[in-house]
């Protein structure tokens, strides 16, 4: 289970409302599909670069060379399961509180600069 906090914004009070969003079981299997998908495609362009660096540089091709400085180059790209997690948490979020928003409020403010015939 994932779960994520995000600060909610009330009228009135200086100090935000913390609510918290957690993930359906499909919800997180999704994006950990994701991040693996992502992973594998940015691991196979870090051996690419790998390879292109050491041919720059003048180097041996010895494959645990390019496994070393593809691993150090994925370590330094890749984005976590964690990451994909937490923003799909922020989308429900931001679409749950799009929802909340009141049609009267919404109508009341699009209503104050005008002029009411009688």
């Amino acid at each position: 289970m994932h779960f994520k906090s995000f600060p909610k914004t009330i009228e009135g009070s200086t100090y935000p409302l913390w609510e918290e969003v957690v993930l359906t079981e499909k919800e997180e299997f999704v994006e950990e599909q994701k991040a693996r998908r992502e992973n594998i495609s940015l691991m196979r362009k870090c051996i690419e670069d790998a390879k292109k660096l050491m041919d720059q540089e003048g180097m041996a091709e010895y494959q645990s060379d390019v496994l070393g400085i593809a691993l150090s180059l994925y370590r330094k790209r890749a984005s976590h399961v964690v990451y994909w997690k937490d923003r799909r948490c922020k989308e429900k979020f931001d679409f749950k509180n799009s929802l909340v928003r009141s049609p009267a409020k919404n109508a009341k403010k699009e209503g104050q600069g005008k002029i009411s015939k009688k």
